[in-house]
């Protein structure tokens, strides 16, 4: 086989990809213009956050109904079109606000600015993957660490320029800063060239290799389209286990700083500092648990995250120390992030790189899911209860079947591979897998 050149360095493709990833992850720090909002404005809380929800529901629905556009279109066009709609809705909040248009509000924040989210967070996952064949978790991670670490540097920004301008101001100029990062990350996205591989890769493995641990060239359980993985048993299973691992994590953070309060009895201000630190746990266990899983797998990777859950989601209710329990918390953040860091690869596993965008927006309908289950969960029982308490015990018991659905996974990816006799099969015998 001859090795072709790569037209790019795979490096930057990844910084590109964390370019966009870091812009779009700016959502997570939404919570700062809150108070603001309702100050200034007199929008109630739950109007505010009514934005922040629709747009994670867009973002699902645009990944869901995008892949196949990013597929056909290529990641520079997709990527380019997720940084106008991006900055245009963002901008569009900075006006809307100054109007003081609610119902703008949550069309240009909630729903333009979602979509813009749900292009980006897909768009350079599937080129990602292509040009690190052989360390797709780590690359993924980084990506989507960015992702995880956008809420870092937007949040201390927007607040300052909050108090220095004015809430429109901030958006004005994030919106356009977003569009520009954006823009440049996406101007330089390209697929790797057909039969490509990375230097260091010994090419009698190409069309050998078959390490369970790890990921080597075209050892991909089966090549799949977006339409064929929707016919298999586990896309469903992957579907449900992203759905519970998400409600666990979206669940604490939605109740963070109240929760560490009732739980451990500290003061609202220090609750607050133990939430900061939130985010660098978010990002940090995205990029950790995505390289960890090249080495132990992606089905490992997922027993763990579920196993270590179950165990601190039973401990948590009973300490009062503030650091065991923070502690706690940041390990079930680590893998709820690492959970998202994860995926790409672990789709591109079972199914293939071949409509590798379509299938991740697929899946990540689990996410807009989670995204109203976990929040609407935990406080229907804390106002029925008024504790905390029996949302964990019931959270526990979500994990457990989560956990289940990750052995019976491993059971049928075993079933699959003794049964394909080999690395690579036909198209319509995987379809029917």
């Amino acid at each position: 086989m001859v090795r072709t050149e790569a037209n790019r360095n795979r490096w930057l493709i990844a910084l590109s990809a964390i370019a966009i990833h870091l812009s779009i992850g700016s959502i997570y720090a939404y919570s700062v213009y809150q108070n603001p909002l309702r100050d200034e404005l007199g929008w109630a809380i739950s109007d505010v956050s009514l934005a922040f929800t629709v747009a994670i529901v867009f973002l699902a629905l645009s990944a869901a109904f995008l892949g196949g556009f990013v597929e056909n279109r290529g990641p520079r066009t997709s990527g380019l079109i997720a940084a106008g709609t991006f900055g245009l809705g963002i901008i569009g909040a900075g006006l809307s606000v100054q109007l003081e248009t609610y119902a703008g509000f949550i069309l240009t924040f909630g729903v333009i600015s979602g979509i813009g989210i749900g292009l980006g967070y897909i768009t350079p996952i599937s080129t990602l993957v292509q040009w690190f064949p052989d360390r797709r978790g780590m690359a993924t991670g980084m990506a989507v660490m960015g992702f995880g670490a956008g809420a870092l540097v937007t949040g201390p920004v927007a607040n300052y320029i909050i108090e220095a301008a004015s809430i429109p101001v901030a958006f004005y100029a994030l919106g356009v800063a977003y569009f520009l990062l954006m823009a440049a990350g996406a101007s330089y996205l390209k697929k790797p060239p057909t039969d490509w591989v990375p230097a260091g890769i010994d090419e009698s493995e190409i069309d050998t290799a078959d390490n369970e641990k790890g990921v080597s060239v075209n050892t991909d359980l089966a090549e799949l389209t977006g339409s064929e993985a929707l016919r298999t048993p586990r896309f469903y299973l992957v579907w449900l286990i992203m759905f519970i691992n998400i409600s666990a994590g979206i669940m604490l953070l939605s109740v963070a700083s109240p929760m560490t309060q009732a739980i451990t009895g500290v003061e609202a201000a220090t609750a607050a500092s133990v939430v900061g630190l939130i985010g660098i746990f978010n990002g940090g266990g995205r990029i950790f648990w995505a390289t960890t899983s090249d080495y132990i797998g992606r089905t490992t990777t997922y027993g763990v995250f579920f196993g270590l859950q179950i165990v601190a989601f039973l401990l948590m209710p009973q300490l009062s120390n503030l650091w065991l329990f923070s502690s706690l918390m940041f390990l079930i953040i680590t893998a709820y992030g690492g959970g998202f860091a994860c995926l790409p690869a672990y789709l591109g596993d079972l199914f293939g790189t071949k409509e590798l965008s379509a299938i991740h927006g697929y899946t990540l309908t689990a996410w807009g899911a989670a995204g109203v289950a976990g929040p609407m969960l935990i406080s229907e029982i804390v106002e029925r209860t008024g504790s905390y308490v029996m949302a964990f015990y019931i959270v526990t018991g979500a994990l457990v079947v989560g956990l289940a659905s990750v052995a019976v996974l491993y059971v049928r990816i075993k079933s699959v591979r003794d049964a394909r006799g080999g690395p690579s099969r036909r198209p319509s015998e995987q379809a029917t897998d």
